[in-house]
Parts: C-alpha cells; sequence; structure tokens
C-alpha cells in the first residue's frame, strides 16, 4: 500500500516534466514517488547484481548485459534520474544547463539488465545476498559494488538552512539541485568577499572546487566586478593540488590572478543571518575564524553510503569498500568487486578512474567467472580537467604514484583552448555514448598513439 504523498498526484507527461518535480520535490523536502510496478517480488536472484547506476555500475553492467542471458543482470539503483556529474561545474557557470547533464535513468540503463529501483540496506556476502529498502532479498554468483559517495550537507553547521534559503549567497556545484544558483549569486554579485571551500574529507572530483573558483573569478574579471571582490579558496588540505607537476601551475595561476588561498582550513558552521562563514585551523584545532561572505560556494563533506558505512566486513575502518588496489577484488570474498567513489582505492575520484577501472573489473570478474584468477591491474589513472576560465583549462591526468599519466604531446600543465573544448563538448559524448554504454575504457590506446608506443 502506498502511503500518501505529499503533493498531488502529477501526470509526467516528459522528461522535463519528471526533472522539474523530482527536483522540487529535493528542494521542498517532499516525498518523490514513482510507480512503475504493481508487484515486485520479495526474492530475487541473478549472475551478477550490480548495486549503483551510476558511471561505474552502468558501465560494467553494459558489458556484461550483451555477454550473459537477458536478465541474468541485476542493477539496484532508486534514482529516476541519471546526472552526468562533471557538467555540474560548467553549470554552476552558467556554460551548460542542468537539463543538459540529465538524462532518464531507464534510458541510461542497458537494456539486457533487470532494474530494481530500490536502495541497498545491508550485506550478507557470506550467503551471497543482498537485502533491499524495500524488502527484497536479492541472491546472486557475483557482486558488483558502485555505490558512490554521499553528499553530508549535514555535517556543515548551517548549510543545510543556507541552501535551502535562494538568497543566503550560498551554493555548491556538487548538487544538480544548487549548480543553478552559483550562476545566479554571480550575476547579483557587486562587491565583499567570494569563498570557496574544500572539506576535510574524501571528495568526488577533487579538481572540481578549484574549478568553481577559477570560472567564477574569470566572469566577475570579464563583467567588470573583480576589482571589487576578494576571492578565496579554502582547502583543508596542505597544498593546493596532490599532483607537484600541476600544483606549481596552479600557485602561479592563483598569484597571476590574485587569488588567496588557504590552506588546512575547514568550512565548520554557516552563520545564515550575519551571511559569515566559520573556519577551523587544522593544524590548531581550537583556533577558529569567521569571514563575511557575499557568496560562497560549499564544497559539502562526503562519505561512503550509509550502507557501507555500516557494514564491517566488507569496508575497511573508513567505511569505504576495501578491494585490492590492482585488481579490485575483495580481499576476503573472490566474488564480489567493486568500482568508483565507494572504494577506498588510493586515487583521486573521478569518471576518468571509473572508465579506466571498468576494463579491469570486467576483465577480472571474467576470470573469476571462468575459475581463473583476476589477471588484470589497474594502475590508478585518473584525469581532472582543471576548467581555468571561460575557454581554457589544464587537463590533469596522473597514476597512484601521484605521476603524469598524460595523453597528448604537449605540456598539459599549460592553460589550452584545445583541453577546454574537449572538456565542454567532446568528454559529455565520451560518457554518455561511450563509458555508460560500455565501450570506452579511458585514452590508454591514444595515449600510446600519440607517444610512438613509448607511453604507459
Amino acid at each position: 500500500m502506498f502511503k500518501k504523498p505529499k503533493l498531488p498526484i502529477t501526470l509526467i507527461r516528459n522528461f522535463s516534466d519528471l526533472l522539474r518535480i523530482h527536483e522540487t520535490c529535493k528542494l521542498r523536502n517532499y516525498a518523490f514517488y514513482s510507480i512503475h510496478h504493481t508487484h515486485v517480488p520479495t526474492r530475487l536472484n541473478c549472475e551478477l547484481l550490480v548495486l549503483g547506476g551510476g558511471a561505474g555500475g552502468c558501465s560494467v553492467a553494459s558489458k556484461f548485459a550483451s555477454k550473459l542471458d537477458k536478465n541474468h543482470v541485476i542493477i539496484v539503483e532508486p534514482s529516476d534520474v541519471h546526472y552526468y556529474q562533471p557538467m555540474l561545474t560548467l553549470v554552476g557557470g552558467g556554460i551548460k544547463k542542468v537539463s543538459d547533464a540529465a538524462r532518464p535513468m531507464r534510458n541510461i540503463l542497458p537494456a539486457g539488465a533487470h532494474w530494481v529501483k530500490d536502495s541497498v540496506i545491508s550485506f550478507e556476502p557470506a550467503n551471497n545476498i543482498v537485502r533491499t529498502k524495500e524488502g527484497i532479498s536479492i541472491s546472486y554468483d557475483y557482486l558488483l559494488v558502485a555505490l558512490g559517495l554521499e553528499l553530508r550537507f549535514d555535517l556543515v553547521e548551517g548549510l543545510q538552512e543556507a541552501l535551502a534559503n535562494p538568497d543566503s549567497g550560498v551554493s555548491s556545484n556538487y548538487s544538480p539541485q544548487f549548480a543553478g544558483r552559483t550562476f545566479e549569486n554571480l550575476k547579483k554579485f557587486d562587491k565583499g568577499n567570494a569563498i570557496f571551500t574544500f572539506p576535510n574529507t574524501p571528495v568526488k572530483c577533487a579538481g572540481a572546487p578549484q574549478k568553481a573558483c577559477y570560472i567564477s573569478e574569470d566572469y566577475l574579471q570579464k563583467h567588470g566586478k573583480r576589482e571589487s571582490a576578494n576571492v578565496m579558496y579554502k582547502t583543508s588540505l596542505p597544498v593546493i593540488f596532490g599532483v607537484k607537476h600541476y600544483a606549481d601551475a596552479l600557485n602561479e595561476l592563483c598569484k597571476r590572478r590574485n587569488i588567496d588561498v588557504g590552506l588546512r582550513q575547514e568550512l565548520i558552521e554557516i552563520d545564515v543571518g550575519k551571511k559569515e562563514a566559520i573556519f577551523c585551523n587544522l593544524d590548531k584545532k581550537d583556533d577558529t575564524f569567521e569571514i563575511p561572505y557575499t557568496m560562497l560556494h560549499v564544497t559539502p563533506p562526503m562519505s561512503a553510503p550509509e550502507s557501507l558505512r555500516n557494514d564491517k566486513i566488507l569496508s575497511d575502518s573508513t567505511g569505504f569498500l576495501n578491494v585490492d588496489k590492482l585488481t579490485l577484488q575483495h580481499p576476503k570474498f573472490p566474488n564480489i568487486f567493486g568500482i568508483g567513489d565507494c572504494t577506498n582505492l588510493p586515487t583521486s575520484k573521478t569518471a576518468a578512474a571509473v572508465a579506466a577501472q571498468s576494463k579491469v573489473v570486467f576483465n577480472n570478474i571474467t576470470h573469476v567467472m571462468r575459475g581463473e584468477e583476476p589477471k588484470a591491474t589497474y594502475d590508478g589513472y585518473t584525469s581532472c580537467p582543471l576548467v581555468t576560465g571561460y575557454g581554457s583549462c589544464i587537463l590533469a591526468e596522473f597514476d597512484y604514484n601521484a605521476q603524469p599519466l598524460e595523453t597528448f604531446p604537449i605540456d598539459q600543465r599549460k592553460e589550452s583552448a584545445l583541453m577546454y573544448y574537449l572538456k565542454k563538448d567532446v568528454m559529455p559524448s565520451l560518457y554518455w555514448f561511450g563509458l555508460l554504454k560500455g565501450i570506452w575504457n579511458g585514452p590508454e590506446h591514444f595515449r600510446k598513439l600519440f607517444h610512438f608506443g613509448a607511453a604507459k
């Protein structure tokens, strides 16, 4: 029996209606119901169970859906809408619209797989069973965990209140609900402090907070507001970027553009009434200070999903899925693999990393299905297109050892219009029609071609 929704039942005529209603419900904290089936069995079984319909889950499910019999792959995913999350940075700069980054989930998941529109709540790896929020028990032969990260707006005092108020001056490109507000805040900006933060937790795409800062600074410059603006980048990290090869170029960029960089500084509270951001000095725990803001872009703290945080068998002490860094196989359960942001892989959590991991996961699950040991290995490849303005980008690519692993035969530390249009116009197509279809495994072959076979 369905509970009575808090909004009237609305006829959804097209995807635009679905997207509008979905975002309105999230903004107003209303219940959102999407009724697909009149009957859902309480027990299911499959050959391969994929948890999560994001980039990693969809990519690997697509690879296997074309190899295994129909419905031998089950995907558990609660969302109606799939977002190309790397595009949200461009939404925040007014370069793209939220609708450009969204597709109906039903059109994204592979046709040969069975979609269970539900959330995972618990694991029983010894019995090869996963249980869902709606009470479904799913048995599997092989399991891929691709649950992504959870945005924890609740961990910064006052942040949820600030985001609920469209006139607060606070935004976050990490949510499709609030990314457009970044651009609205830029247009309304007249003078004062424009602050951009990086939390003291793992995050997806660690370069995105800087992109928001650089695009916004360029906007203020182009619209004659820069002299009245004090642009600040506040990061909990001890360096501006974890790879020195690119950090040196980014430090020089900030110096040249008069961006005030504060290291080891964490946003802990927002006073909406006073329009003040409260930070703590991570090297002196009792040292806190307030900064007034006109515009505040917040990268929220993030964590592994609750189902993994609560699991003490599959996850490590921080709540992330424990996997071998080379094979992506769980160290205790050989029929379980992980991919993407929910894992404890020591590399930057990006869609580019997922593309490289997807090939390794597919090959190694295939080996295990054949009774063999995993043979494919992941080198930690990841990529971050650091958009530095309207028409410029630094394409950072590196491996587990924080060593450059660049695709193009040019110095990618330098700002480039080519890399900007690659990020803006080419990468979205690679994502929708390559990665999610199980075809795109990253630029490894192009890297070898462009470097005449000498690259890794």
